[in-house]
């Protein structure tokens, strides 16, 4: 495990790597969305094409925020069109979100562009670069789920 000096240098390149990459990934992305989509509706258009049916408390966990800020962009993304709201069989208090055809287009067009734009900053990489990054980044984000699951609990906001 790494402590110290070498520990603290890693996290400053990490920090400055990470502002950079996030800060243009950003502005990138932004640039790719639809002139009335914001990036926060468009991260739940993406999760609803992955899964076809979620709720909203599961996207305020998901996405770390408030439930009334979920129901918020699910209402804009509702008015648009792009998502329906229907109530569950069996508990009619229960939501379930999904993409709408023009949604489902939506989020194709997209990912057709987005593929485009990040696979020209992963082609830099070559294969086996690539993979080690892709490898790395994903375990990154297992740990960062990982300890957000603990916080959570720790906090009280874990799920029985």
């Amino acid at each position: 495990m790494l402590t110290g000096p070498k520990l603290n240098g890693l996290i400053e390149r990490y920090k400055a790597a990470m502002f950079t990459v996030n800060r243009r990934m950003t502005a990138l992305l932004r640039d790719e969305m639809p002139g009335d989509l914001t990036l926060d509706q468009f991260a739940i258009i993406q999760y609803l094409e992955a899964r076809d049916d979620c709720t909203s408390t599961e996207l305020a966990d998901v996405f770390c925020v408030g439930k009334s800020s979920i129901t918020a962009i699910v209402t804009r993304l509702v008015d648009k069109g792009l998502i329906v709201r229907s109530p569950d069989d069996k508990d009619r208090r229960v939501l379930h979100l999904r993409l709408t055809e023009a949604g489902g287009r939506l989020a194709a067009d997209l990912n057709e562009r987005i593929g485009s734009l990040l696979g020209a900053y992963v082609s830099v990489f070559d294969e086996a670069e690539a993979d080690q990054f892709i490898e790395t980044y994903e375990k990154l984000a297992r740990a960062v789920m990982d300890s957000g699951s603990q916080a959570s609990e720790e906090r009280g906001g874990g799920h029985s």
